[in-house]
């Protein structure tokens, strides 16, 4: 498999991309006991998906355009593969996707399950550094999958965010 040379990847957008994943699923999970707040849970998707779509964190427009110009959020550019990321971002989309197929058809608990579920992941990944969907993608990779030909960088821990240089 291929392992091409590694990109410059900013890693303040993928933890401002998870922050507001974050933050605005549990908005959406606080506010739903009066407020149905599961079309929050359906926008955070599509901003996931088009992310993916646009290989890119879905909620970088808010890094770029406001955090990072002010200086509230300085760039945190690391030797990377962006591919796992977008993956992650991808799967998340579709774990998402689950849960609102979940609350259209009257499944709130399996619904609420999901969106913890991402929850969960994405704070591992903001607070820890440790990137479940990065893990996935480069199992497939040394399975050989099709279209999964990054690996690891070198000296990193699959799944772990690289060190700065």
């Amino acid at each position: 498999m291929s392992n091409a040379v590694l990109q410059k990847v900013d890693h303040s957008a993928l933890r401002t991309n998870q922050s507001f994943i974050i933050g605005l699923l549990l908005a959406a999970f606080i506010g739903d006991a009066m407020l149905n707040t599961v079309w929050l849970v359906a926008l955070v998707t599509l901003i996931m998906a088009y992310g993916t779509v646009r290989r890119q964190p879905g909620f970088k427009i808010f890094y770029t355009g406001l955090l990072r110009p002010r200086g509230w959020v300085k760039p945190d550019v690391l030797d990377d593969n962006p591919e796992p990321h977008v993956f992650a971002q991808g799967f998340g989309a579709v774990v998402l996707g689950g849960a609102v197929a979940a609350f259209v058809f009257g499944a709130s608990w399996l619904g609420w399950a999901l969106v913890w579920l991402v929850i969960a992941l994405a704070a591992l990944n903001l607070f820890v550094g440790f990137c479940a969907g990065c893990l996935v993608y480069y199992w497939l990779n040394r399975l050989q999958l099709p279209g999964f030909v990054k690996s690891p960088p070198p000296g990193t821990f699959p799944g772990m965010r690289p060190k700065s240089s």
